[in-house]
C-alpha cells in the first residue's frame, strides 16, 4: 500500500510536472503552499479575530502605502511581460500550446507564470491587514474565495503548464490589479487624495469584464485543438461564471444594476468617507458595502460624521 501511495505521489507531483519549474521554491510539493493557505484561513477566521477582540486596531498607513505600491509595480511588470513575451508577439489568440523547451523565450514565460503565483501568495496579506485593523466586515465570501482559490490555480499552472493558452487571464488580471492597487494606495495616502477616488465602482466593472473575457477565451479550447489540455475548461469555465456572479452580486447590492445609468451616485467630496479611506481600508477587493457610513447603495449618510472625521 505504501509503495502504491509513493508511486501515485511520484506520478502526480514528479512525472506529470514540468521539469523546468518543478524544483522552484514552493512548487515541488503542494504541502508548503497548502500549509500557508491553511494558516491563512485559520488566522483570518479564528485566531486573528480572537486575538484582536480586546485590542485596538493597528494603524498601518505607511505600511499600506508601501504594500500597495509594491503590488502596483509587480502588476505592471507582469502585464508588460505577458504582452511582450507572448500575447503581442508569438501567441495565437485562438489556441496556444505550452512551449516546454528551455529556450529563452519559453523560460521567460515560465518565469512570469511563477512570479504571478508568488504575487497571489503575497496578496494573502490583504486579508491579514483587514484582520489586524479590525475591518472584519470586509472579509466577505467573495474576498476569501478569491484569495484561497487563486494561489492554488496559479500553483498548478506553474507546476504543470507554465505558459500557453491559460496565461491570458493572468495578463488581464494583472492589468486590473494595476488599477485596483493604485486606488488602494491613493486611498491609504489620506483624505487629500480622495478627490481622485471617484472611479471605485469601475474597478468592479473591470473585474466582471475580465471573467467574461476569460470565459470566451477558454471556451475556444472546445473548438480548437493546439495541444493545450482541453480538460482545463472543466475548471476555467465554471469558475469564470462563479466569479462573475459574485462580483455582479456585489455590484448590484452596492451600486445597483451595472447597466442602470440612473444608479445612485457616490459622493466624493474632499473630507468625506474619511473613516473608509484614511488608512486604505480596501486592501483587498472592493467590499465597502457594509461601511457604517454607507447605505447598501453606497450613498454617504450622516454628514455630521463626515465633518467630524474630515
Amino acid at each position: 500500500m505504501a509503495l502504491s501511495n509513493n508511486s501515485l505521489y511520484h506520478r502526480l507531483f514528479v512525472e506529470l510536472a514540468d521539469p523546468r519549474t518543478n524544483d522552484w521554491f514552493l512548487i515541488t510539493s503542494p504541502v508548503p503552499g497548502l500549509t500557508i493557505i491553511g494558516l491563512y484561513l485559520y488566522f483570518t477566521l479564528k485566531w486573528g479575530p480572537r486575538y484582536m477582540a480586546d485590542r485596538k486596531p493597528f494603524q498601518l498607513q505607511m505600511t499600506l502605502v508601501v504594500y500597495n505600491f509594491i503590488q502596483v509595480l509587480v502588476s505592471c511588470w507582469l502585464f508588460y511581460e505577458g504582452l511582450d513575451a507572448a500575447w503581442l508577439r508569438s501567441y495565437s489568440w485562438k489556441c496556444q500550446p505550452v512551449d516546454f523547451s528551455r529556450s529563452p523565450e519559453a523560460m521567460r514565460v515560465a518565469s512570469g507564470v511563477y512570479i504571478y503565483f508568488l504575487a497571489k501568495m503575497s496578496e494573502l496579506l490583504d486579508t491579514i491587514f483587514f484582520v489586524i485593523r479590525k475591518k472584519n466586515r470586509q472579509i466577505t465570501f467573495l474576498h476569501m474565495y478569491h484569495h484561497t482559490v487563486m494561489p492554488m490555480i496559479s500553483w498548478g499552472a506553474t507546476k504543470y503548464y507554465p505558459g500557453g493558452h491559460g496565461t491570458l487571464i493572468g495578463v488581464i488580471n494583472s492589468f486590473v490589479h494595476i488599477i485596483m492597487y493604485t486606488y488602494y494606495m491613493l486611498s491609504a495616502m489620506g483624505p487629500q487624495y480622495q478627490r481622485f477616488l471617484f472611479w471605485k465602482r469601475h474597478i468592479t466593472t473591470l473585474q466582471m469584464l475580465q471573467f467574461c473575457i476569460a470565459f470566451i477565451h477558454s471556451s475556444q479550447l472546445l473548438f480548437y485543438d493546439c495541444g493545450y489540455p482541453r480538460w482545463t475548461v472543466v475548471f476555467t469555465l465554471p469558475n469564470s461564471i462563479f466569479f462573475y456572479y459574485l462580483f455582479y452580486d456585489f455590484y448590484y447590492k452596492a451600486y445597483g444594476k451595472p447597466e442602470d445609468k440612473k444608479s445612485v451616485k457616490v459622493e466624493t467630496r474632499i473630507g468625506s468617507c474619511n473613516q473608509a479611506h484614511t488608512n486604505g481600508v480596501v486592501n483587498g477587493y472592493v467590499t465597502d458595502k457594509n461601511y457604517g457610513e454607507f447605505q447598501s447603495n453606497g450613498v454617504l449618510i450622516n454628514d455630521k460624521n463626515e465633518k467630524k472625521n474630515a
